[in-house]
């Protein structure tokens, strides 16, 4: 004989089901919280190689945040025998036609971009993710370049990049990260100069 629904019986079996759940929900959340984190470590720091000179500390572990215009970055210092020879700031920006892109960008002690690297985007396959090196040339041309000499925006806007083709809005914000960090860059040799 079926026993008769009634709302004791089903706050009951709803509560055990939510308990369940959430203590399966908790359980692969913890096993997959470290892999997820190292993972990421692994990108940041994969990255970081990549933009600044060579090196010999580690950078994620001398890691330090700086505030331009009321924002806050990360910068990863580069040294070879305790020297600093470039840094790696972390920058963003909210203006693509996707919204947020985040990018690494390297620089030499002498404010020379050595390279850029995107860590994240949601701009529009085969247009504006044109921006990630190896999909396009876009990223080559700020290699070597610096700021101070070299207009870091497109040249519809009077600057000295070149735009990806239809993409515009991803090409100026991927430039306003840029500008970005070497305002960031530049915070950190004045402090550094100060020390």
């Amino acid at each position: 004989m079926a026993k008769e629904s009634t709302i004791k019986n089903m706050a009951i079996t709803l509560t055990v089901i939510c308990l369940v759940s959430s203590a399966i929900l908790g359980g692969v959340y913890s096993i997959t919280k470290d892999p997820i984190e190292m993972a990421q470590v692994a990108k940041t720091n994969s990255a970081i190689s990549k933009v600044v000179p060579k090196f010999d500390n580690d950078p994620s572990a001398e890691l330090f945040n700086i505030e331009v215009g009321g924002k806050s970055y990360k910068v990863y210092p580069a040294k070879m025998s305790g020297n600093i020879v470039g840094y790696a700031v972390e920058s963003y920006t909210s203006a693509g036609f996707g919204g947020r892109i985040n990018l690494m960008v390297g620089f030499n002690i002498d404010s020379t971009i050595v390279n850029t690297a995107v860590l994240s985007h949601n701009e529009t396959p085969g247009l504006g993710d044109k921006m990630v090196e190896g999909k396009s040339d876009f990223s080559v041309q700020f290699k070597g370049k610096n700021p101070e000499d070299f207009k870091i925006s497109v040249k519809k806007d009077g600057g000295d990049v070149d735009a990806i083709t239809a993409s515009t809005i991803s090409s100026r914000a991927f430039c306003d990260a840029v500008n970005s960090a070497y305002k960031v860059f530049l915070e950190c040799t004045k402090q550094n100069k100060k020390e």
